[in-house]
């Protein structure tokens, strides 16, 4: 995962410094705030990927001097059918629809919305 971890840490410092430039040159707002959400969002996926890399240690397709049969073994859990998924695209869609229609119809789907996000996260909390 580290040479994960260094990718999108390029990319993270590409749109950072981008929308430095970016912001400093054209005072857009709109240009630079999607530069620096995808600075944010590929700062977020680099850090996961470091900390699951100090985490977990290499991979066998990390080392040069790994073999295939090196890799081998469970691959990862897999959970069962949930229906947590379903829940959360209900929810997103209303709390869509409820930008649109009104401040009641967004505070239902927001509340649709986070069970569907808490159910999903703690589904497997006692497993």
């Amino acid at each position: 995962m580290k040479a994960e971890a260094m990718l999108f840490g390029g990319v993270a410092l590409f749109f950072g410094g981008a929308a430095v430039l970016y912001g400093a040159w054209s005072r857009d707002a709109t240009g630079t705030t999607a530069l620096v959400v995808a600075f944010l969002m590929a700062a977020l996926v680099s850090f996961f990927c470091l900390v699951q890399y100090r985490r977990r240690g290499s991979r066998p397709q990390d080392r040069t001097d790994a073999e295939v049969a090196d890799g081998a073994g469970p691959v990862a859990f897999f959970p069962d059918e949930s229906p947590w998924p379903i829940v959360t695209a209900l929810g997103f869609a209303v709390t869509a629809t409820g930008v649109v229609y009104g401040l009641w119809l967004f505070l239902i789907g927001l509340g649709v919305l986070a069970r569907g996000v808490f159910g999903m996260v703690f589904q497997y909390a006692r497993r």
